[in-house]
């Protein structure tokens, strides 16, 4: 693989990677102040726990693009083509609720849709590469 190639989507994973890692703990260790940040305190569960558990995969799958970054682009190719999916997932949620219901702080939430977004583009770019350009 091209060199310049390679630095550049393994960057867009070390990027997701801490994006992701980042989010993760703070859906995990800080969901109420989160809450009480977006000013929505109101909407928090009355248990903690779901939402610890999605900050917990938002922190495993941050690990994952941590692993893709640091391995074999091409032997991790179908790592990334779920990652890609859990970019789309994330932003079908985001503007299913951003068109169809409220969201409270819409802007600051579909902030966080529209970068999911782009990383889900830059994902497809990488798997369409690794495709047109190595046999499987």
């Amino acid at each position: 693989m091209n060199q310049v190639r390679e630095r550049y989507y393994r960057s867009i994973f070390l990027i997701s990677s801490v994006y992701d890692i980042v989010l993760g703990i703070i859906f995990m260790f800080f969901y109420e102040f989160t809450f009480e940040f977006l000013g929505i305190p109101e909407k928090l569960p009355s248990f903690g726990g779901y939402i610890s558990l999605i900050g917990a995969f938002l922190l495993v799958i941050g690990v994952g693009y941590y692993f893709i970054y640091r391995g074999d682009l091409q032997r991790n190719y179908d790592l990334i083509k779920i990652g890609a999916l859990y970019k789309f997932a994330y932003c079908l949620i985001v503007f299913y609720y951003f068109f169809f219901n409220s969201i409270p702080h819409i802007i600051f939430v579909s902030l966080f849709g529209v970068i999911d977004l782009i990383f889900f583009v830059l994902m497809l770019e990488c798997v369409a590469f690794l495709k047109a350009n190595y046999r499987r």
